[in-house]
């Protein structure tokens, strides 16, 4: 029971940086609050198609783990130097970001288009958000790396697996909730969120990979030891 209980604990304690990443990402929390400013309620499908596919890609990285040798055991060395990598390069990446903030201060062109925005396309697009993002394969490979490498069993490596959608989706699906709950009422809010981020979407960025990289750097050469 110990053994269980500290497993559980070091697994979560390794997904929760990872799955930070992605939920603190400007990609994704902007379009979570642009959708709702969509002219027809669109929030709850296009938090539905984002949970489909963050769900389906991150059950695909922990059933990969199945046919890699070993993990079951233990983890392998190049798993954890993965981590190291990913999170040296979100530093990096993170204080470039920083430096060159000044010239990306307008989100990207195609957020715009969730002013027009539909439930059906709003659920298409946050399934495609998903899939197109290089960031979130990066981050969803060592999380299914780390619960494949866990020594849990199938269950516990499927709810660890759940959990992980969970840190990762929590930062769309709060905004979604609290305005499907609260009504009209927090449309000024949102829309004064809206504005700051698409402004300071950059430096936002920047701090955030940066903090990030940190703790999953940390987690990769802690585990090496």
């Amino acid at each position: 029971m110990l053994l269980m209980a500290g497993s559980w604990g070091s697994v979560l304690t390794g997904l929760i940086p990872l799955g930070l990443v992605v939920a603190l990402s400007p990609i994704t929390v902007i379009p979570a609050v642009l959708v709702l400013q969509a002219p027809r309620p669109s929030g709850l499908a296009f938090l539905a198609g984002w949970l489909l596919g963050l769900a389906a890609l991150t059950a695909l990285c922990v059933g990969a783990t199945g046919l890699l040798g070993g993990l079951h055991r233990s983890a392998p060395n190049w798993a954890s130097w993965v981590r190291v990598v990913l999170g040296s390069v979100l530093i990096v990446f993170g204080i470039y970001r920083w430096l060159t903030r000044h010239h990306h201060t307008e989100s990207p062109g195609w957020m715009r288009s969730f002013s027009t925005i539909g439930p059906v396309r709003a659920a298409i697009t946050g399934t495609a958000l998903v899939v197109v993002r290089p960031d979130v394969l990066f981050i969803c490979i060592p999380a299914g790396l780390a619960i494949g490498a866990s020594g849990l069993d199938d269950a516990d490596r499927w709810m660890a697996a759940a959990f992980f959608v969970v840190v990762a989706a929590s930062s769309v699906a709060v905004p979604i909730l609290a305005y499907a709950a609260a009504g009209h009422r927090l449309d000024d809010a949102m829309r004064r969120l809206k504005d700051w981020m698409e402004k300071n979407n950059a430096a936002l960025m920047a701090a955030i990979l940066v903090v990030i990289g940190v703790m999953v750097l940390y987690n990769g050469i802690h585990a090496l030891r």
